[in-house]
C-alpha cells in the first residue's frame, strides 16, 4: 500500500501486513510524465531501427537479468503486496516466461509475409507486415505487479515500441526495480521508463499526446476514466478490467481435484485475482459431496505474513469494506456461510468464507469481490450452470471440471469469457502463446501470444506491380479489356452452389 507524505512530492510504499514503510517514491507530475514520454519518443526511433535480431538479443538479456534477480524481485513483491514469498516467486517466473516468448516469437508473428493477391490481381506482389506504434503507456495493477504489466511491457517492446510504465501506487518499487533491470542491459536508450504516483500520474500518461496506445489493468470504473482521457487524442486502449469468474463442476468430474483447484482459484493471493474463482456452479447429484470437500479444505487455510500462511493480507485497505459488504448482503438475502462469515474480516486479513444459497441478485454474485470468498450454487445440469454463469456483466475467464471431454469442451466454448480452462485452474495464464483478455465489463483487446504482439503494432499492407502496366484503373481502359475481366469474374464466381 502507499501513503502520500506531507510535502506531496513523495509518497511511501507500505507493507500492508505490518504497516511498515518499504520505501519512498517520487510523485511524478504532468511535466515529469511529459518528459518521460518525450524521451521514450526519441528512444522509439532507435529501438525500432535496431531490427528484430538486436531487439530479441536485448530482451533475452533483460529476461536473464530478471531471472538472476528473481529472489530480489519476489521479496519486494512480498513486502509491497503482502502475498506469500512463494507466490511472488511464481509470479516472477511467469513474467520471465512471457518475456522470453515475446522476444523469441516477435519476428515470426509480426515480420513481413507474402499474401496471394487472387487471380484478378495476379500482377501484384502483396506483403503484410506489422509496424511498431511508437510509445506505449502501461498502467499496471498491484495484485500481480510484475506478471500482469509484463503482458503489455514485454510484448510492446518485442513489437518495437518503447514503454512508459506507471505502476500502482501500492507497488511502485516493483516497477522501479523492473525498469532498472532493463536499463542495465539496454543502456543505450530508455526503452522502459517508470513514472510513479497516484491517479493524477496515470491520468497524465493516458492524456499525453505523445502516447500511441495505453494498456490498462484495473477496475471497469477506472477504465472508463482512462478511456475518457485517451479520447482527447484518439489514443487507442487495451483494457483488462477484472472479472467475476465461474467454475462449473459436472456430475462426472474429479471432485477432489475440482475442489482443490476451485479453492486455490478463490483464495490464492487472498482472492485478489482478476481471473480468480468467485462463483461455483455444481450439478445437483454431486453438490453435497463437492461442498463437503471444498469446506474441509477451506477450513485448513490461514492468512498471515509468515511462511506457513496460505495467503497474505488484503493489499488495498478500502477493499475490506467491499468484502464485508458482499458477505453481509449475501447473508441478508438468505444465503448461509458454511465457512467463516462477517467475522472473518479482521483487518488487514480476511479468513476464508464459503457461502451457499446466495440469490443471483446479491452483490456477492454480481459484483467483483476481490477477496477470499466464494459462492457455491446448486444447478440441475451443466446447461443451467452455463446459463447462470453467463448472466453477469463480466466475462474474463472460467473453469470447467468434467469427465466428458466433448461436454467439457462444449461448455468451455459456451461460457462468455475470453479464456476457459478445463480440469485445471487458469492454465492459460502461464502459456505465453495464448491470448489473454475479456469481454463485457472485463474489458477488450488482448495481451499475450500472437494477438498480444499484434495489439501493440499496426498492420501495413504493401503491393508491388510485378510486370507490365495495368489498364483497368486507367482512363486508357478499353471495352475489350473490361469484357475479358467480366468474363473471368463470371467464370470464377457466377456458378450456383448446391448442398
Amino acid at each position: 500500500m502507499s501513503v502520500a507524505t506531507e510535502n506531496a512530492r513523495t509518497f511511501a510504499s507500505l507493507n500492508p501486513a505490518t504497516g511498515e514503510v518499504v520505501a519512498e517514491h517520487p510523485v511524478h507530475d504532468e511535466a515529469a510524465v511529459a518528459g518521460a514520454v518525450g524521451r521514450a519518443r526519441e528512444a522509439a526511433a532507435w529501438w525500432s531501427a535496431l531490427g528484430w535480431k538486436e531487439r530479441r538479443l536485448r530482451l533475452l538479456n533483460a529476461k536473464g537479468a530478471l531471472t538472476r534477480h528473481l529472489s530480489r524481485m519476489a521479496e519486494l513483491i512480498h513486502q509491497e503486496t503482502g502475498k506469500p514469498l512463494q507466490d511472488a516467486q511464481l509470479e516472477t517466473i511467469m513474467a520471465i516466461t512471457h518475456l522470453d516468448w515475446a522476444a523469441r516469437n516477435a519476428e515470426k508473428v509480426l515480420g513481413p509475409r507474402n499474401v496471394f493477391p487472387g487471380l484478378l490481381s495476379i500482377n501484384q506482389r502483396c506483403v503484410v507486415e506489422y509496424q511498431p506504434l511508437g510509445v506505449v503507456g502501461v498502467i499496471g495493477p498491484w495484485n500481480y505487479p510484475v506478471f500482469t504489466p509484463m503482458g503489455a511491457i514485454g510484448y510492446a517492446l518485442a513489437a518495437g515500441n518503447t514503454v512508459v510504465f506507471k505502476p500502482s501506487e501500492f507497488t511502485p518499487g516493483v516497477g522501479e526495480l523492473l525498469a532498472s533491470l532493463f536499463a542495465g542491459v539496454v543502456p543505450e536508450q530508455p526503452v522502459l521508463q517508470v513514472v510513479t504516483g497516484h491517479g493524477a500520474t496515470g491520468a497524465a500518461l493516458a492524456s499525453s499526446p505523445g502516447v500511441d496506445k495505453i494498456a490498462f489493468t484495473g477496475s471497469a470504473r477506472t477504465a472508463r476514466r482512462v478511456m475518457a482521457a485517451c479520447a482527447a487524442n484518439l489514443t487507442p486502449i487495451v483494457a483488462e478490467c477484472g472479472g467475476k469468474d465461474a467454475c462449473l463442476v459436472d456430475a462426472d468430474a474429479d471432485l477432489d481435484a475440482a475442489a482443490d483447484a476451485a479453492l486455490w482459484g478463490a483464495m490464492a493471493n487472498a482472492g485478489q485475482t482478476c481471473i480468480g474463482v468467485e462463483r461455483i456452479y455444481v450439478v445437483d447429484e454431486v453438490y453435497d459431496k463437492f461442498l463437503g470437500l471444498l469446506t474441509d479444505k477451506a477450513r485448513d487455510l490461514r492468512p498471515g505474513f509468515d511462511r506457513e500462511a496460505a495467503y497474505g493480507p488484503i493489499t488495498m485497505p478500502g477493499q475490506l469494506d467491499v468484502i464485508e459488504r458482499h458477505i453481509r448482503d449475501a447473508l441478508d438475502k438468505g444465503g448461509k456461510a458454511v465457512v467463516g462469515g462477517v467475522e472473518s474480516v479482521r483487518k488487514p486479513y480476511v479468513e476464508p468464507v464459503v457461502l451457499t444459497g446466495v440469490p443471483d441478485d446479491s452483490s456477492a454474485v454480481t459484483e467483483e469481490t476481490f477477496g477470499p470468498t466464494i459462492t457455491v450454487h446448486r444447478v440441475k445440469d451443466l446447461d443451467e450452470g452455463i446459463e447462470r454463469a453467463n448472466r453477469g456483466a463480466y466475462g474474463l475467464a472460467g473453469t470447467v471440471f468434467s469427465g466428458d471431454r466433448t461436454r467439457a469442451l462444449e461448455a468451455a466454448r459456451r461460457l462468455r469469457s475470453g479464456m476457459t480452462s478445463i480440469n485445471s485452474f487458469a492454465a492459460f495464464a502461464n502459456i505465453a502463446a495464448l491470448p489473454f483478455g475479456g469481454v463485457g465489463e472485463s474489458g477488450f483487446g488482448r495481451v499475450h501470444g500472437a494477438d498480444g504482439l499484434r495489439e501493440f503494432s499496426r498492420a501495413k499492407a504493401i503491393t508491388r506491380q510485378r510486370f507490365g502496366s495495368t489498364t483497368l484503373t486507367s482512363f486508357a481502359r478499353t471495352e475489350k479489356e473490361m469484357a475479358r475481366v467480366l468474363g473471368l469474374i463470371t467464370m470464377l464466381h457466377g456458378r450456383r452452389y448446391k448442398r
